[in-house]
């Protein structure tokens, strides 16, 4: 399998190892981006993603490496530790780039094959608005199976993280990975992607963007066709 962890902090603390942790479980061959150091552009609301081409983005070509890694990848980690309730601005950057990627414009057919896991830190509390932040992207991208894991550590650093919260985690994350292992090659997409699927089908059909009604044309996606067959 091949695994990309896209890491919202460059430094390597709890949310680090966590990750880290899970995808040497699942095996295969990781992937591994830290945000702001591999990408640190924000978005600058230009719009040309949506009504013209993605290749427009004035940070198109710095994206490259990442989104070849999302691509290429069989299961996507997005790792956040909590920032005031909410993933960190380097994730959040990272995540605005790729909105016309979201299934109301022009999703990625490989993501609905895909799976991915949100993982978030915290000394206390936030962790399920910020899995949940990564989670939004995840699902509009296509993504058929999304995991989320969130902790609570009681601490700053990984290296004062408790034996018990340690135990905790190892075997959260064996069983995480026990399912992606399994899950692996039989990823189908929930009732819920596809309805709201088949709503976006409708709205291209109605035609209000000609780049995302030319692309749904063109993959077939408006008649019969239909990315996870």
């Amino acid at each position: 399998m091949n695994i990309t962890i896209i890491h919202g902090q460059n430094h390597k603390g709890s949310t680090y190892h966590i990750a880290r942790m899970l995808a040497e479980k699942i095996e295969g061959n990781i992937t591994e981006y830290f945000l702001p150091k591999d990408f640190d552009d924000f978005c600058v609301g230009c719009t040309n993603c949506f009504t013209k081409s993605e290749t427009l983005c004035p940070h198109y070509e710095k994206l490259i490496p990442l989104t070849e890694a999302i691509d290429n990848a069989d299961v996507i980690i997005l790792a956040s530790p909590v920032y005031v309730y909410h993933a960190t601005g380097a994730m959040k950057a990272f995540l605005d780039h790729y909105g016309y990627r979201w299934m109301v414009h022009r999703p990625e057919e490989k993501m609905f094959h895909k799976q991915a896991v949100c993982i978030s830190t915290a000394a206390g509390a936030g962790m399920k608005s910020t899995n949940q932040d990564m989670a939004d992207s995840a699902f509009f991208w296509g993504i058929s199976k999304i995991y989320k894991y969130g902790i609570a550590v009681a601490a700053t650093s990984w290296n004062k993280v408790n034996d018990k919260k340690r135990e905790h985690i190892e075997k959260k994350t064996t069983a995480l990975a026990k399912k992606i292992r399994k899950n692996h090659g039989n990823v189908r997409p929930s009732i819920k992607t596809k309805v709201f699927f088949n709503v976006m089908r409708l709205l291209q059909k109605s035609g209000w963007n000609e780049a995302d009604v030319e692309y749904w044309k063109k993959k077939g996606w408006s008649e019969g066709k239909r990315p996870w067959r």
